[in-house]
């Protein structure tokens, strides 16, 4: 070959080379663009997701108040000669004073028929505010005090779509000339709806609160942690340290690897044949909610704590052994310390999982309405999930607002839990 041929086939292999350099460099641009492209999306989707929730919450957080002054005759609060009893201050008519405080604001209403369309100003659960208030300061009886009661739900539809742009909600116009008058007079206010933490559910939507499901998913929790945690930490112990290699134990691994992909309803009906059918143990409570998430969990904290101690390098556990410690020794004074923050990283998962689902609890009797704050484990009681879930298909408008801030609380309860988690393996992850 000549150097003339030499030096066209060198130019040829060059500029093939050159080619191929620029299309796996294109391909490789694609790709970062592709993922890059993809994670916005997905992070963009999550950010209208949350605002979307967020801002159908706010209005669940908030709250119109009206400011009266409430006239605590002792007259009121008067029984068998004794006056200012707990049992009189809980049980007198507070509608009555509610009605007779507005009454007196608006002197000018004569007919019995306006007086009770005066009335629908204030929400019914204001009754109750007025008592819990009473009850604070007994010292008010007798006096006129200026107090603020939230409006019924009709009055805060109107304001709040007044407040957002133009209205759409009808509201009769007397009611609409008296809201502007204790608008004039600054009577009226919008703050944070502090009950909506203090009270369980309710008939009323200005009335429900999330108290009652929220201790029903912690004392929920906590059964399931104090079943699931031992067990599933001496499980993965015995199955990755000291567990023979046979057939048996093989079954049982794949099984275990099975049931943490089985659908979480199947533990319901678990739960609702074992624990309610056979063991007769009472209904709808978090004892045996917790038992049946337990069962759901055990699964994946296994898994995630033999991970943890598989991870273990196998020469601290010889080191322990060589200066005379006992396997059991080896294991739960060396091997168990190191694994602890991914054993700990997996259970507050598993927790998490389990503080979100509501299929197992429906089957045994969680899903209902509970008015109560339950205060131990034996209590019929809900949860958040099921919470959640009776107010979104109730066609009031002001339930779905509630239920938007019940998923906000929810949200920002998982994001707590999974940020424990991650602290916990940072914290707590020692060096070898």
């Amino acid at each position: 070959m000549t150097k003339p041929d030499m030096a066209g086939t060198t130019a040829a292999s060059s500029a093939r080379k050159h080619r191929h350099l620029k299309r796996r460099n294109l391909t490789n641009a694609a790709l970062k663009f592709a993922g890059l492209s993809a994670l916005m999306l997905a992070g963009a989707i999550t950010l209208l997701l949350i605002g979307t929730i967020f801002w159908r919450a706010v209005p669940a957080f908030l709250q119109h108040q009206v400011k009266l002054d409430v006239d605590f005759a002792q007259a009121a609060f008067e029984s068998d000669g004794a006056i200012g009893s707990r049992d009189t201050m809980i049980y007198a008519n507070y509608g009555e004073l509610i009605g007779k405080a507005l009454e007196a604001t608006f002197v000018q209403v004569a007919d019995e028929r306006d007086k009770q369309t005066l009335r629908a100003i204030v929400s019914p659960s204001a009754r109750a505010e007025l008592r819990d208030t009473l009850l604070a300061n007994p010292e008010w009886i007798g006096t006129r005090q200026s107090v603020w009661l939230p409006v019924s739900s009709r009055v805060e539809s109107f304001l709040h779509s007044s407040a957002d742009g133009p209205n759409t909600r009808s509201l009769a116009p007397q009611l609409q000339q008296w809201l502007a008058a204790l608008e004039r007079s600054d009577a009226t206010r919008r703050s944070f709806r502090l009950p909506f933490f203090k009270r369980g559910d309710s008939r009323r939507p200005q009335g429900a609160g999330i108290l009652g499901a929220l201790s029903g998913s912690v004392l929920t929790l906590m059964v399931t942690f104090a079943l699931s945690f031992p067990i599933g930490l001496a499980s993965a112990v015995y199955l990755e340290e000291f567990a023979p290699k046979s057939r048996w134990i093989d079954l049982l691994e794949v099984n275990i690897n099975n049931l943490a992909a089985v659908p979480s309803i199947l533990f319901g009906l678990l739960g609702l044949a074992v624990f309610i059918n056979v063991f007769h143990l009472p209904r709808a409570t978090p004892l045996v909610g917790g038992m049946t998430l337990a069962l759901m969990t055990l699964p994946t904290i296994i898994i995630a704590a033999r991970a943890a101690i598989a991870a273990v390098p196998n020469s601290l556990k010889d080191a322990a052994l060589s200066l005379g410690a006992s396997p059991v020794q080896a294991v739960f004074h060396h091997v168990v310390p190191q694994a602890i923050p991914g054993v700990m990283t997996g259970t507050i998962l598993a927790m998490a999982q389990a503080l979100g689902e509501t299929a197992p609890l429906l089957m045994i009797g969680m899903l209902a309405f509970i008015v109560d704050v339950p205060g131990s484990v034996t209590d019929v009681a809900t949860t958040l999930p099921a919470q959640i879930f009776l107010w979104a298909e109730s066609p009031n408008k002001a339930f779905s607002q509630n239920a938007a801030a019940a998923i906000t609380v929810l949200l920002l309860i998982l994001f707590l839990l999974n940020s424990i988690a991650v602290y916990l393996r940072n914290r707590f992850e020692r060096p070898i």
